[in-house]
């Protein structure tokens, strides 16, 4: 029988939310710096209130009944709304206050992010930031998420989206000077299919196939990796190019160091892809006061860098 006060705090259900996200009371735990007993606790007082099962429990695992999944979409926004508009209203009209948590890929951790970060920080003292890297997919308010930062292709349409860092970005190739002398420099990007490669692996699981284009001509390899590695350890995927065990694409930003230190040097050149920059996207329904300055700040690094861009 259903508990007469089923009424659930907003602790509660940020705990239950934690579960389903993580698929877990230790990690839920861990991210919310509670013991594994309380969230266990708190999970069956809401289940008690509700009169309805809202996780199944095994062994392995922990993931929502339907009335549980049904039950974390909806309050999901809700709730990410909700701690907006309490951050909101302890800031002052002269400080910004509250945290920031960002839902980012990869690929802007290495410099197109972090320098952002250090000026935010500092002009704003009193505001937390939270980074959570994945290069998978995500719905960032769902996942508790004031904003996310990808690239075009993974915009969701419902989302207002500004520009963040270079407006375009190149994938390049590289080997060490060594690696070449032994093996011979590829003349064509069907070359590749007989050279030793360096793969990355995406977080989701993929392993995104070379693209190559000059002029009118598109080209597509899948060359086999004789090592591959998890996008999150590019600059040790990039050390072992520079040891000269085989070929790497990866952004030509990450790259330019070791161009100008001669430890790699560019691969088809004339055949790497352009292609546009990183978004920061987040919901158009309520911006609270952080997330506002960082966009501001965004635009500020935009109009000093004499970029600009619209989405399409």
């Amino acid at each position: 029988m259903a508990n007469n006060d089923n009424q659930a705090s907003l602790d509660d259900l940020s705990i239950f939310l934690a579960v389903c996200e993580l698929n877990g009371f230790r990690a839920a735990a861990k991210r919310l710096e509670l013991a594994p007993s309380t969230v266990s606790d708190k999970i069956v007082q809401l289940e008690m209130r509700l009169g309805v099962p809202l996780l199944i429990r095994t062994t392995r695992s922990v993931v929502p009944t339907e009335a549980g999944r049904a039950l974390a979409e909806r309050i999901a926004p809700l709730l990410v709304e909700t701690r907006a508009a309490l951050q909101d209203a302890s800031s002052s009209q002269s400080e910004v206050r509250g945290l920031l948590k960002l839902n980012v890929t990869g690929a802007v951790m290495v410099d197109i992010l972090p320098p952002l970060l250090d000026r935010f920080v500092g002009r704003h003292p009193k505001v937390r930031v939270e980074v959570m890297v994945d290069d998978r997919l995500v719905d960032v308010t769902a996942s508790g998420c004031d904003a996310g930062i990808r690239y075009g292709e993974h915009l969701a349409q419902d989302m207002i989206a500004v520009p963040i860092g270079p407006r375009t970005q190149r994938l390049a190739l590289a080997a060490a000077p060594a690696y070449l002398q032994a093996k011979g420099t590829p003349r064509h990007p069907r070359d590749l299919l007989g050279h030793d490669c360096i793969r990355l692996r995406f977080s989701s699981g993929a392993l995104v196939e070379w693209e190559f284009e000059r002029q009118d001509e598109i080209v597509t390899v899948d060359p086999v990796g004789r090592l591959v590695i998890g996008v999150d350890a590019v600059p040790a995927a990039i050390d072992l190019a520079g040891k000269g065990r085989g070929i790497i694409a990866t952004f030509e930003d990450f790259l330019d160091p070791r161009f100008t230190s001669g430890e790699l040097v560019p691969v088809l050149p004339d055949w790497w892809l352009k292609f546009e920059g990183p978004w920061l996207y987040f919901s158009s329904r309520f911006m609270p006061a952080p997330l506002r300055a960082f966009v501001d700040l965004v635009a500020e690094d935009r109009k000093a860098s004499g970029s600009a861009a619209t989405p399409d």
